[in-house]
C-alpha cells in the first residue's frame, strides 16, 4: 500500500516510517467513515491508550525516583488525559489527515478535542503494532518530552489549590460563574470567572468548562501570589 503525499508528510512529522502503512490509515479513519471493507480507529484507540499509559508510567518513575504513588498519579493523569492527547495531535496537524464522514466533517470534526485525542491514541497503537514497544516509546517520548519535564506544574489541580487557600483563611469555597459562551455548537468557547467571597476574581476562556474553570482558578492563584 502506498501512502498519499499528505500522509507521507504526516508520517515525517510523527517521526516513524511505517512498514505497514495500512495501520496508519486505519488509525486516522474515524467511525463515521467505516464500512465493511474499511476499519475505523476505535480498536486501535483502545490499545494506544494502554501503550501511552505504560510509556508515561515508566517515564515518570525514571524522572523522579523518590516520588510516592500519590505524587505520581496526578502527574500521570495530566499526561494521558484526552486534552493532552488532543494538544499533541494539534501540534502534528493530525486533524488535517483525519478521514471523516461528510456529516462529521461539516460539524467541525477535524477540530474536536475528543476526535483528535482518540486519533492520537490510535496512531500510537499503530506505531506499536508496526514497530514494537521501543518504536512507540521513542515516538511518545519525543512528542510528549516537554510536557513530561513540566508535568508537576500541570498536574497541580488549580481548583483544589484555590479551595484549600480559601479554607485556610476561613473563607467559603470559591464560586465559578459562566459569563459568556461563544462559537458554534460543535466547538464552543466558555468564559468563566473564579471569585472568592472577599471579592477577588479572575477570568479565563477555554474550549471546555473544566479547562476554563481550571485556568480561572490558576489565574486567581497567581494574582494572590500563591502559585
Amino acid at each position: 500500500m502506498r501512502l498519499s503525499a499528505e500522509l507521507r508528510a504526516f508520517q515525517a512529522r510523527l517521526g516513524h516510517e511505517f512498514e505497514q502503512p495500512e495501520l496508519l490509515v486505519e488509525a486516522l479513519t474515524h467511525s463515521s467513515m467505516s464500512s465493511p471493507s474499511r476499519s475505523d480507529n476505535q480498536r486501535l484507540e483502545f490499545l494506544g491508550d494502554r501503550v501511552l499509559g505504560l510509556v508515561m508510567a515508566e517515564a515518570l518513575l525514571e524522572q523522579d525516583r523518590a516520588a510516592a504513588e500519590g505524587q505520581l498519579a496526578p502527574r500521570f493523569n495530566a499526561l494521558v488525559r484526552k486534552e493532552t492527547c488532543a494538544e499533541v495531535a494539534r501540534g502534528l496537524d493530525l486533524g488535517a489527515v483525519l478521514k471523516l464522514g461528510r456529516s462529521e466533517m461539516l460539524s467541525g470534526g477535524r477540530r474536536k478535542l475528543a476526535l483528535l485525542g482518540d486519533a492520537m491514541e490510535a496512531v500510537i497503537a499503530a506505531v506499536y503494532l508496526d514497530g514494537g514497544f521501543t518504536a512507540a516509546r521513542a515516538v511518545v517520548l519525543r512528542l510528549w518530552g516537554g510536557r513530561i519535564a513540566a508535568v508537576e506544574a500541570d498536574a497541580r489541580d488549580a481548583k483544589t489549590s484555590l479551595q484549600e487557600w480559601a479554607q485556610a483563611r476561613g473563607l467559603a469555597p470559591p464560586d465559578y460563574v459562566e459569563t459568556a459562551r461563544s462559537g458554534p455548537d460543535h466547538a464552543p468557547v466558555f468564559t468563566i470567572v473564579a471569585r472568592l467571597a472577599t471579592g477577588e476574581s479572575a477570568e479565563a476562556t477555554a474550549g471546555s468548562k473544566r479547562q476554563a474553570e481550571q485556568a480561572a482558578a490558576r489565574a486567581l492563584l497567581e494574582r494572590l501570589g500563591d502559585h
